[in-house]
């Protein structure tokens, strides 16, 4: 299954929070970060930590994708 992360970044906009001011809130390393730009896979306890700053839930802050034909 492939990830997005697409709905953290709008939730991000919507609470006028830049990315670099999530990771220092978070304190999740800067690689981190950038696995979630590419929509890789990170830990379940990384998102806790985003959902626990952003007072969201999982389903807030991520979309599981089918996987289409040739993945």
């Amino acid at each position: 299954m492939a990830i997005s992360y697409k709905k953290l970044w709008k939730l991000l906009i919507d609470k006028d929070m830049t990315a670099v001011e999530l990771r220092q809130a978070t304190g999740i390393a800067p690689n981190t970060m950038t696995k979630l730009r590419r929509d890789e896979e990170v830990s379940v306890a990384v998102l806790a930590k985003i959902c626990a700053v952003l007072d969201a839930n999982i389903g807030d802050i991520m979309d599981l994708l089918p996987e289409t034909k040739g993945e």
